[in-house]
């Protein structure tokens, strides 16, 4: 059964949990670059890769998933240009994720905390700043950022042959992270092996992964590409858990990327359980998350919200109108492709001056990227927050700075602010 969890390059035509073969369909986004492959202004007038994104729901255990395993070096190549450490908010809560496992594990001075898929290390710095040796696991050069604050970090994907590795050299973890990634792997069974072979008897792993409840409620169909291989419920996590020495002992619903889960899988076979779990999991039932109607009506409103913004944008192109973007997530590429937002509807997207981002181009659509000062010079009449999920401090930080723009939300559904 762990085999199914290791995924080959390609289509994938059973549940990348349980293995049901019977998948129902929810909806087809149609092809797309990967979302984070940005374009320099030479590489506008080559071919771009593309690859199916289609989301499909698994009735056994509740998982989501997409059909398509994208080479990963394709997705997080060297010069990859995410960083977690330059949103407030994001660096807020993932400081929060470490100072809560410090308190609820009751760790102490000189534990070893690692965290996969480490970024620039702002998960790590709460522990490092309380006393705990930490060691970061980052693949891009985000990790040479890492080093330079302080952070140890190898770059490296996990396997479990490093993860033998460093615990020969520093012996075994009592916590072990994977925040904002776990459900990006395709060798899903290797990597929990590896944590594993990391953790010591009764250490916890602890991951946070976008929430199917959340995508569903606030109808996130952005937060859909090609990093974002599965979907969880806590059903399917239990489920996935359950193939390895761990015991998913509790669980919480937190802000992270527009709603995610916090799931604590302690190593160790009947360990006990929060009512937390149990209570989740009754919510689940409840809203209908193991039922297809449900997944049908997400499917209109995706639908429905697709046509909403697209009239808006076409309706103020026709009265010589601007609406530009603002905020370039990962998930901005699969909105702005599939609501066919090109240069004439959308002719840029604002960044902040320190994003990585700047003088790039979104795949697809190849929407330039540029410097926020560009937008409160201007003042387009309408200014699209692409992190939507985040928009009141953004909302308020871009009035704070002179925006006039009509600000518009593009989900749960097409809204524009009053203020």
């Amino acid at each position: 059964m762990t085999a199914k969890h290791d995924l080959k390059i390609g289509y994938v035509g059973h549940c990348q949990v349980c293995g049901n073969e019977n998948l129902e369909p929810v909806i087809d986004l149609g092809y797309h670059a990967p979302c984070d492959s940005l374009l320099w202004p030479a590489d506008l007038n080559r071919p771009e890769e593309t690859y199916p994104l289609r989301l499909l729901r698994c009735p056994e255990c509740s998982l989501a998933q997409i059909d398509f395993v994208v080479p990963p070096e394709k997705l997080f190549f060297p010069d990859y240009p995410y960083r977690s450490g330059i949103t407030p908010t994001l660096v807020r809560n993932l400081r929060g994720t470490g100072d809560t496992i410090i308190e609820r594990f009751g760790m102490t001075e000189g534990d070893l905390a690692i965290d996969i898929g480490s970024n620039d290390g702002t998960l790590l710095s709460s522990f490092r700043d309380r006393g705990m040796r930490v060691i970061g696991i980052e693949p891009t050069k985000i990790a040479e950022i890492a080093n330079g604050a302080g952070i140890p970090t190898i770059q490296e994907f996990f396997t479990e042959e490093l993860a033998a590795k460093i615990v020969g050299e520093h012996g075994k973890a009592k916590a072990v992270t994977a925040a904002n990634m776990f459900a990006h792997v395709a060798k899903l069974g290797s990597l929990i092996r590896g944590v594993e072979i990391l953790l010591e008897d009764g250490g916890v792993f602890v991951s946070e992964s976008h929430y199917l409840m959340d995508i569903l409620e606030t109808v996130q169909y952005d937060s859909i590409y090609h990093e974002h291989l599965k979907y969880y419920s806590l059903k399917s996590l239990i489920r996935l858990f359950d193939s390895y020495d761990f015991t998913v002992s509790d669980v919480e619903r937190i802000e992270n990327y527009g709603g995610s889960i916090r799931v604590y899988a302690v190593k160790g076979k009947d360990r006990p359980v929060s009512r937390r779990v149990t209570d989740l999991l009754q919510a689940e039932q409840e809203f209908g998350l193991y039922d297809s109607q449900r997944f049908d009506e997400f499917r209109n409103q995706i639908q429905q919200s697709k046509h909403d913004l697209l009239s808006l944008a076409v309706d103020a192109a026709t009265r010589g109108q601007k609406v530009v973007g603002v905020g370039c997530p990962g998930r901005s590429s699969t909105l702005i492709n599939y609501c066919a937002l090109d240069k004439d509807l959308l002719p840029y997207i604002a960044e902040q001056s320190t994003s990585l981002k700047l003088g790039l181009a979104l795949p697809g659509k190849h929407l330039p990227i540029v410097d926020e000062e560009i937008l409160f010079r201007e003042q387009p009449d309408y200014a699209v927050i692409l992190s939507w999920h985040y928009w009141r401090p953004i909302a308020e930080k871009l009035r704070a700075k002179g925006l006039k723009s009509k600000i518009v939300l593009p989900l749960p559904k097409v809204t524009v602010l009053d203020d």
